[in-house]
């Protein structure tokens, strides 16, 4: 009901005989409608079909969508799950096996953009680290991390890394078990909620992927 009475309300401010009129005699300025709110009257695209769309670009086969629109598709989705409520929606949708899934793609650029996005959906964001984890992206992140030959790849893992264990203990107990011994002895508990012990695993796994 208040969607329609936003439309509502903007058909009569923008109707010939209902603009108010400024101080000075002149016609104000038409209001313009919220574009999301026009997109959902008019039966336009929600985020959750833009999301299932970009994923299924970016799974399909080479030969029916090019790498140069994989990465837009990549583009797109990573900006939709910078909102929380987009991002916990990936459950409900069925993203987040495809998504982790493209941890191991052929391409290094989905590699890479496939580390972004897990970073983004759960960086400050519990019920997404919960996820992460369930789905077991840790171990395949620590292993981009310390084996992709490229150098980006390998960066990104380690910040999706860093956003999966911050403040949420079993993320980092979980990379803790993972990690070799000439990365991090492992001869302490680590707190999670302590950013300090956080960077002593995180801050070696950065220094080796940022190695040429």
């Amino acid at each position: 009901m208040s969607q329609f009475n936003e439309l509502l309300q903007w058909g009569i401010e923008n109707s010939a005989g209902g603009q108010p009129q400024a101080p000075n005699g002149a016609a104000r300025n038409p209001k313009s409608l919220n574009p999301e709110l026009l997109a959902q009257l008019l039966g336009g695209p929600s985020d959750a079909d833009r999301m299932r769309e970009a994923m299924l670009a970016i799974t399909a086969p080479a030969d029916k969508v090019d790498m140069e629109n994989k990465l837009i598709a990549w583009d797109n989705f990573e900006q939709l799950i910078e909102n929380l409520d987009n991002a916990n929606n990936m459950q409900a949708l069925g993203l987040w096996m495809p998504l982790v899934e493209q941890l191991g793609s052929e391409e290094a650029e989905c590699r890479r953009y496939a580390c972004w996005c897990l970073s983004t959906a759960v960086q400050n964001n519990a019920p997404c680290q919960e996820r992460c984890l369930a789905i077991g992206a840790v171990p395949k992140l620590l292993k981009l991390a310390m084996e992709d030959k490229e150098q980006s790849v390998r960066k990104k893992a380690v910040t999706a890394l860093s956003s999966e264990v911050r403040n949420y203990q079993p993320g980092l107990d979980e990379l803790a078990k993972h990690t070799p011994k000439d990365v991090w002895d492992g001869d302490e508990k680590l707190d999670a909620g302590e950013m300090e012990q956080v960077d002593k695993i995180i801050g070696p796994l950065r220094e080796k992927a940022a190695k040429p």
